[in-house]
């Protein structure tokens, strides 16, 4: 049940994918060196290893606990919070003016995927204080990030969002928290649900953003505005004042993740809270929208993390169980742990690609290409988010059957990542949200343009590999090419199908999403083996560079198949999905 940070494997993608070496020319990022990065990456390791991975076991069984509004957090985790701040991890990727680091959102993503695969349930509190960060430093009034950038960028504070209510899950449209006018303030009422580390003991203060509508707010979405709502109030030499009239009444008891307090939260029980409008009046969603996008991104590195981990833990099952031999030696078992290698390895390729992306499109000096990048990410957000949260699950999974009936027994740790991993496709718009998002608004919104341009980019690359010798990944380029096709197939349908039945192209979406994913991590796993190669040839560890050559040829010929199959679902299969009465359901 121990972790072990997969610090050669990162390195990997960050160096020999060719990703650091895209951000760090970069505006602020020019000191960004491989040194310098290896020695952050050995840090954030030991903190993950040593620090907050011994929690992970503990605090599933032990849970947190509330008390007359009072969250206790399991033992250790506060400790390890302060261990955490101590060390400047809440700031990497922030603006130095605020305490940051002001390190690119690639090596962000890699120490966050340490961290989470250490303890998913504890890393969920930064990694929320990420996107409220993220957010204040966007759209945040310089006032609000005076006050509470700095304290948040250290880790002194930490954030929350508050979209959810009884009624209005998905459709935040129908949320009933009110908002009234208070002279420079609002006073907030209403009730919030599934809020994590709504309340806690590891911090002084929480700073929750809140969506609520001011009077005469027109319905639905575009009537809802977004709030700061901090536990304690700031005065205005930055100390804490009085308590602010928002609590905790109750902690959901979950199918995991138990030791992240997931909080159902009043509001202006007395005389209201005290919120402060962001930006203008409703505006909230555009505004929140910035922190759940953060949020999805990270979601999607917590689904490599947790795979990860089962990874490592069932690899390490396989090679001591003895039945008729080690179990590592039965060709089935090798199938499931290369299928989950390979998985592992593929999302770390493409998320960490994303997050490049993400760095491009908040730094480089050509607006042009700022807002190309930022078009790509836009497309890769949704993909991120819910087909590495998806694979997670698998992951873990396979994990449990590896493990065998001892899988199914809590004391081998193997069924904790599994039941961790399941919230993440519901989080942050379930994945079905996810994959309407990238059919809808990122295909049929402009044509197909942008899903075009990312397929082109994926063809340009494919024709290097031709130059490349592959060695035991030979076949990569063929089975590639022809999952590209599939992907360019499948959007092609969408784009002419789409716009005139929403319905049919919506019912093929998660496949689309599904077969997104699959063709982007084996453009990942094509850039892995052509590192490998180039590895090789310069005298690089021979068995480090020969294992990723095998496992992007598992990928090749295991996974890249699937694509056909997937696309024929979208372009055949809408009717069939819609064809039964949903009374007959």
């Amino acid at each position: 049940m121990t972790y072990a940070a997969p610090l050669s494997d990162i390195r990997f993608t960050l160096d020999d994918l060719g990703l650091l070496q895209r951000v760090a020319g970069l505006p602020g990022c020019e000191e960004v060196s491989i040194g310098l990065v290896d020695a952050i990456l050995e840090e954030a390791g030991k903190l993950a290893g040593e620090v907050i991975a011994p929690l992970n076991a503990t605090g599933d069984v032990q849970g947190a606990s509330v008390e007359n509004g009072v969250v206790r957090t399991a033992d250790g985790f506060a400790e390890a919070y302060r261990a955490f701040t101590d060390g400047g991890w809440a700031g990497i990727p922030f603006d130095p003016d605020y305490g940051g680091q002001g390190l690119p959102w690639l090596v962000t993503v890699a120490a966050m995927e340490m961290f989470a695969a250490a303890n998913t349930a504890w890393t969920l509190c930064p990694t929320l204080t990420l996107g409220a960060v993220e957010l204040l430093s966007t759209h945040g009034s310089k006032e609000q990030k005076d006050i509470f950038l700095p304290r948040l960028v250290s880790g002194e504070w930490t954030g929350t969002m508050n979209l959810t209510e009884p009624q209005a899950g998905s459709d935040l449209g129908a949320l009933r928290s009110k908002a009234e006018p208070d002279g420079d303030h609002y006073r907030i009422t209403g009730q919030k649900i599934f809020i994590t580390y709504g309340e806690h003991d590891m911090t002084d203060n929480i700073v929750h953003m809140v969506l609520a509508r001011t009077p005469d707010a027109p319905k639905g979405p575009k009537g809802i505005s977004l709030f700061i709502v901090p536990k304690f109030l700031v005065n205005t030499d930055g100390s804490l004042g009085q308590r602010n009239d928002v609590r905790c009444v109750s902690l959901e008891h979950k199918l995991g993740i138990h030791a992240s307090p997931t909080c159902v939260m009043a509001l202006g029980e007395n005389d209201g809270a005290i919120g402060y409008l962001v930006g203008k009046e409703n505006e909230g969603l555009h505004c929140m929208f910035t922190m759940m996008n953060n949020a999805r991104m990270n979601i999607g590195i917590s689904g490599l993390a947790i795979a990860e981990r089962a990874y490592q833990q069932a690899r390490d099952y396989a090679r001591d169980r003895v039945q008729f031999g080690p179990i590592i030696q039965h060709p089935d078992v090798r199938r499931m742990l290369m299928t989950m290698r390979a998985q592992t390895e593929a999302m770390r390729g493409f998320a960490y690609e994303a997050a490049a992306y993400l760095d491009i499109a908040k730094r480089h000096p050509d607006t042009d290409a700022r807002q190309a990048a930022q078009t790509r990410v836009d497309l890769l957000i949704p993909v991120v988010k819910a087909w590495c949260s998806d694979s997670g699950v698998e992951v873990a999974s396979l994990g449990i059957q590896i493990h065998g009936g001892m899988g199914y027994i809590e004391e081998t740790g193997a069924a904790q990542h599994y039941r961790d991993a399941r919230i993440a496709p519901i989080y942050e718009g379930t994945n079905g949200i996810q994959a309407v998002d990238l059919v809808s608004r990122k295909v049929l919104r402009d044509g197909g343009t942008a899903a075009n341009d990312y397929i082109d980019s994926l063809r340009s690359e494919i024709k290097t590999l031709k130059d490349v010798d592959l060695g035991a990944a030979a076949q990569l380029s063929t089975h590639l090419s022809a999952a590209v096709d599939a992907l360019a197939r499948a959007t092609a349908w969408l784009v002419e199908n789409g716009p005139g039945n929403q319905a049919l192209a919506l019912a093929g979406a998660s496949h689309y999403l599904k077969l997104f994913g699959i063709v982007a991590g084996g453009a990942a796993m094509a850039r892995a083996a052509s590192g490998a190669a180039n590895g090789l040839k310069n005298g690089g560890d021979h068995s480090f560079y020969q294992s990723k050559l095998s496992t992007a040829a598992f990928y090749a010929t295991q996974m890249l198949p699937q694509a056909d199959a997937l696309a024929t679902a979208i372009t055949d299969g809408g009717e069939a999905v819609l064809a039964i009465e949903e009374d007959l359901l």
